[in-house]
């Protein structure tokens, strides 16, 4: 387990997550689409009660999940009311026990363009030139920017850097935001993500990795290197059950088969034959990420997992509280 939690606080959290459900009322901000801030998909915003009500001047951090419907649709409904269990039923209770503000965005996987994988920032959401599906990144960052100007109209101080978590395609996410926006992450917790996470290096043995098995063409398709000065500040906890199948890489809108061949063939067959292999690449690259395998686990958010979240998270963010105080 990752650092300590009080028994208390951390049944509390077990509790709220196991039996929270859809038909309980939340009390969440609907943000709605505003191109001309940067966003074509609603967000929704939650405060947890620390900020709540008369808690003016209160230091805000943002903790954002992107949203991960697991299949596509073209019904925008299909994926606001996928967002809307998923923040009652996990993400509040989360957020609640880190004291932070919970944005979920709600975007579009289409399923009239199957091999766009939105939900993973996938390399085709760079060149679609639609709208609603192009550059989700820079549309994360603007609902970002939104939410801290509405957090600060009410008088919230707030915190620059977010906290990112996600788990499968919605990790795929994280893990690919933070290569692409480091300056605006303090801390990435990245669970299942797809068979692969992102390798930080531009060549293999040899051969060399685009996006999404590398970086080597990131400049290409975002307009910018990625920026390893600032990476490097940036902790990573990947987690993964020993028992999860769960693999993005054999499928056409998750890798084309160049990637699909070069992550078999240099990385392995399956999610937990490229565990070592990802965990020595971040570690040769210089990066804080610590990688850990929950023996029997398959693809779901274990208990145990949860609980070394939260205190992945709250270790990331203890220097800068005790400096408030």
């Amino acid at each position: 387990m990752m650092g300590h939690m009080p028994w208390i606080r951390t049944c509390l959290l077990l509790i709220l997550v196991v039996t929270r459900t859809s038909a309980e009322p939340t009390a969440v901000i609907e943000v709605p689409a505003a191109p001309d801030r940067g966003f074509h998909s609603p967000y929704f915003l939650w405060l947890p009660d620390v900020l709540a009500g008369d808690a003016r001047e209160a230091r805000a951090r943002l903790l954002v999940i992107p949203n991960n419907t697991g299949a596509p649709s073209d019904d925008p409904a299909v994926h606001e009311s996928s967002v809307r269990r998923m923040l009652t039923a996990h993400y509040q209770p989360l957020a609640e026990e880190l004291g932070a503000v919970l944005l979920c965005p709600v975007f579009p996987r289409p399923a009239s363009h199957r091999h766009i994988y939105t939900h993973a920032l996938d390399a085709d959401t760079f060149a679609t030139p639609k709208p609603a599906f192009r550059r989700l990144d820079l549309q994360l960052a603007a609902m970002m920017d939104d939410a801290a100007q509405r957090l600060r109209a009410i008088g919230h101080r707030v915190d620059p850097r977010t906290l990112m978590v996600g788990f499968s395609a919605s990790g795929m996410f994280v893990n690919r935001f933070a290569f692409l926006h480091p300056e605006r992450i303090r801390a990435a917790a990245i669970g299942a993500p797809g068979g692969w996470p992102l390798a930080p290096v531009v060549e293999w043995q040899g051969r060399t990795l685009p996006y999404p098995v590398g970086i080597a063409d990131i400049e290409a398709l975002a307009g910018d290197p990625v920026d390893f000065d600032l990476l490097r500040g940036v902790p990573f906890f990947f987690f993964l059950g020993t028992d999860d199948e769960n693999d993005s890489v054999p499928f056409d809108d998750g890798y084309d088969e160049h990637g699909r061949d070069l992550v078999f063939t240099l990385f392995g067959q399956t999610p937990l034959d490229r565990w070592d292999d990802a965990r020595h690449l971040y570690a040769a690259a210089g990066l804080q990420a610590t990688f850990k395998a929950y023996p029997g686990a398959a693809h779901e958010m274990t208990p145990e997992m949860i609980i070394d979240v939260v205190a992945f998270l709250r270790n990331s963010t203890k220097d800068e509280y005790q400096q408030e105080r």
